[in-house]
């Protein structure tokens, strides 16, 4: 199969927009800070973002939650299965928890109030996309790498089919009658 993924961020965009991101959470001076990446799609965000944090001056530690709000399809639910669990205690640590796209909002509603009610000081949210258009519940992101607009976007983490997931920009697929003119990635 053949897909034509168009640039929406470059790689030098993001790595600037992240070295930002960890100078604004570093300046709320977060105590026993601890960020948790929301699987799958934001790892490579977390990770690039914890580098930064660290060259910012900061020490997070660094846990994992892996949610699901799709089972069998490829439209969210109002179910959200937790398949991993923060293992560190919260209890009155200062959290940045970190997802590549904030979108419905339903999943890092619940990340967040179940990170609150094991007694985080503070939850925090840091996201890499925002769809503001698409929210389903009032919630919004502490920190947003970039706004997002209504494509289906892939690369630096974030997948179509569990595919492109290793591209180092940010695209978005063309959908077949405007393919011609982005990046043709085929398998």
């Amino acid at each position: 199969m053949t897909v034509q993924i168009n640039t929406l961020f470059d790689e030098d965009a993001i790595a600037t927009r992240v070295a930002a991101l960890a100078e604004e959470i570093s300046q709320s001076k977060p105590e026993r800070l601890l960020v948790v990446a929301v699987l799958k799609g934001s790892f490579i965000f977390s990770a690039d973002l914890v580098r930064a944090m660290h060259r910012a001056g900061l020490k997070p530690e660094m846990e994992f939650m892996h949610l699901s709000s799709y089972g069998a399809g490829t439209t969210g639910s109002n179910e959200i299965k937790i398949l991993r669990d923060v293992e560190s205690d919260v209890n009155g640590r200062d959290i940045i928890l970190v997802d590549d796209i904030l979108e419905s909002g339903r999943t890092l509603t619940f990340a967040k109030e179940r990170l609150m009610e094991r007694g985080a000081k503070s939850v925090k949210i840091a996201a890499l996309l925002d769809k503001p258009d698409h929210r389903k519940v009032a919630i919004f992101a502490d920190y947003v790498g970039f706004a997002c607009p209504d494509k289906f976007v892939v690369g630096y983490g974030m997948d179509m089919g569990h595919a492109w997931r290793q591209l180092p920009f940010i695209g978005y697929v063309v959908p077949d009658e405007d393919a011609g003119n982005g990046e043709t990635v085929g398998d």
